[in-house]
């Protein structure tokens, strides 16, 4: 099946793009600004001429229209109201709104308490409006007006495969906390991916819990998200250096034929703290540190040297890369490798028939671009070149200021500025 973007190249680099059928549950914590996800699924299904289908229970077609008002103007947005008439009460507050907005395109659910009924209103507007994509702005919602779990999982289980056939994609918010662990759990059985949004200390995190059919598990590890505007960054945690003292403690022991037991009774200390130390579960203090090794008869700066020799910060892949997202405009995207003070190294992708006016460096210095993949034409003083795979060029002071990939692929080039 075909590769669908989030409308954030990110996140599609890091769970590798979203997939025909695929079911998105998000769960989500209070303050991950989960809609901002939401608005930029909308905008590309938009723009790729797809229909969307926001179905709400949670809130009211005034606020919607108020948080999605530049997307909500387009032909290809359908609301279906399943809140004016289940957790609004028909609230002549909330019916006002539609004698000001007389939208075919805004669909009132009557009995959306009803599933059976509900869910044939949901199902007519297949053949209404073809080539959909579907928003579910609250599982958590549905449970609310319906009253049970078991109502909210059953309509989740005949609705998931039904999409998955249609050949569509649908996100499905819920409210961590709000749920059962057991409904959390039967509900990952039947989706297809399953993305957590949290937050600690003020900082927010991303990490898949599911995805079905992708090789890659470096989204499976807690990624910190940023908010700007519209714009989403996600960038892996920097670990700090894992000292692995204990596997090499263990390694002496065991060659000289000492027990944890008899250790520990070297250094009056306990078994089970032996055994958590070599297992790398605590770190020893200092006089214990030098303690054991003396027991052991080994150096400690032997054992400290080979621990930091073990540490791969010098290792770069390629999805961390794809992760450092720097700048991006129509056609074109920078990535950056590393940055040290004033040097850095960064990739630019360039898109076919693309002409972009940019001057790759940050700042002002030395800067030499390699192409690694395409070919593009840039303008130096009034004269143009081509660069073809494996070409350079240096530049010591005056840069290009446009660049042109006039092919049918990508262009991808390496930036060092110096």
């Amino acid at each position: 099946m075909g590769k669908i973007s989030s409308g954030i190249i990110v996140l599609d680099s890091l769970i590798d793009s979203l997939y025909a059928g695929d079911n998105i549950v998000w769960e989500v914590e209070a303050g991950t600004s989960y809609e901002t996800f939401v608005h930029n699924f909308i905008k590309q299904s938009l723009a790729d001429n797809q229909n969307v289908i926001y179905v709400s229970f949670n809130k009211s077609p005034q606020s919607i229209y108020q948080k999605l008002s530049e997307l909500i103007k387009q032909d290809g947005f359908i609301l279906l109201d399943c809140f004016t008439s289940g957790k609004g009460k028909n609230d002549r507050a909330f019916l006002k709104f539609y004698d000001h907005h007389p939208d075919s395109r805004v669909i009132k659910v009557d009995k959306p308490s009803d599933i059976a009924h509900f869910t044939n209103v949901l199902n007519s507007l297949e053949d209404r409006f073809p080539a959909s994509k579907y928003i579910f702005d609250s599982l958590t919602g549905m449970q609310d007006l319906w009253g049970d779990e078991s109502h909210t999982y059953k309509f989740f289980t005949y609705m998931c495969p039904r999409l998955y056939d249609l050949g569509t994609v649908a996100y499905w918010i819920l409210e961590k906390e709000a749920h059962s662990h057991t409904f959390k759990a039967n509900l990952g059985h039947i989706t297809q991916v399953v993305l957590e949004l949290y937050k600690r200390k003020d900082k927010l995190y991303i990490k898949a819990l599911k995805l079905d059919g992708r090789s890659n598990r470096e989204a499976f590890k807690p990624h910190q998200y940023e908010i700007d505007g519209k714009k989403i960054s996600i960038k892996p945690i920097r670990k700090e250096t894992t000292l692995d003292i204990g596997t090499k403690l263990k390694e002496v022991r065991t060659k000289l034929g000492i027990s944890q037991k008899e250790l520990a009774e070297k250094v009056d200390l306990t078994p089970s703290f032996i055994s958590q130390l070599e297992h790398n579960q605590i770190i020893p203090s200092l006089p214990s540190f030098l303690q054991i090794c003396n027991a052991l008869g080994v150096n400690p700066s032997v054992l400290w040297e080979d621990s930091i020799a073990n540490d791969e910060s010098w290792l770069i892949r390629k999805e961390k890369i794809s992760s450092n997202l720097l700048s991006e405009e129509s056609g074109f995207r920078i990535f950056n490798i590393i940055k040290n003070g004033k040097h850095s190294s960064n990739i630019a992708i360039i898109e076919p028939h693309t002409r972009v006016k940019k001057d790759f460096l940050v700042q002002q210095g030395k800067e030499l671009i390699y192409v690694l993949k395409g070919s593009v034409a840039l303008v130096r003083k009034g004269k143009e070149s081509i660069l073809n795979e494996g070409d350079s060029v240096y530049f010591k002071e005056e840069h290009p200021l446009v660049w042109e990939n006039e092919g049918d692929e990508k262009a991808e080039l390496l930036i060092v500025c110096l």
